[in-house]
């Protein structure tokens, strides 16, 4: 893990990764401006299903999981690596997160306050708008990604209950009879 990350760095970084694409250098110095930078470690929350959607993060270095809780147990659901953005969601609706966060190696990443952020949205500021817009097509694209693999499950359970109704119903006692 990096020891210090010099503003040049984040500059450099977020202009490369994805969600930043659109903004240019001064664009993206405003949205620096309400940034933190945390330190996390293996196995470290950083954030838990049902938390306080209070902001959303930008993964410089490192790795991590985002697990769905459910009534049955847990799924790890996706995995993210340097440039993923996670935690979005709670900016556009406040809402509490929907999934947990867990950092799987020695991680850094970029904060984003939701408070902060909805200021600069308040302010007309051009260049959180078009982070708002990028938002909605990562969301957009993982929307048409779980539709798809919602289809190809309800598609394999079909294909599997269309086929136990085909098998013959024998048995040793239907043969005695």
């Amino acid at each position: 893990m990096s020891a210090t990350i010099t503003l040049e760095q984040v500059i450099n970084f977020l202009l490369e990764a994805p969600m930043f694409g659109d903004l240019d250098p001064s664009e993206l110095a405003e949205v620096v401006q309400i940034m933190q930078i945390q330190r996390l470690r293996e196995d470290q929350n950083v954030f838990r299903q049902g938390d306080a959607g209070d902001g959303w993060y930008v993964l410089y270095e490192g790795t991590a999981e985002v697990i769905k809780e459910t009534d049955i147990g847990s799924r790890q659901v996706a995995q993210l690596g340097s440039t993923a953005c996670f935690g979005e969601m709670a900016v556009l609706d406040g809402s509490q997160r929907s999934a947990t966060v867990r950092i799987t190696s020695p991680s850094t990443a970029f904060r984003f306050p939701r408070a902060d952020f909805q200021r600069l949205l308040d302010n007309g500021n051009l260049s959180a708008y078009k982070l708002v817009y990028q938002m909605a097509l990562v969301l957009a694209s993982r929307q048409r990604n779980t539709t798809t693999r919602v289809a190809e499950m309800l598609r394999a359970d079909s294909e599997a209950e269309y086929r136990e109704g085909l098998q013959p119903i024998i048995n040793e006692a239907s043969l005695a009879e």
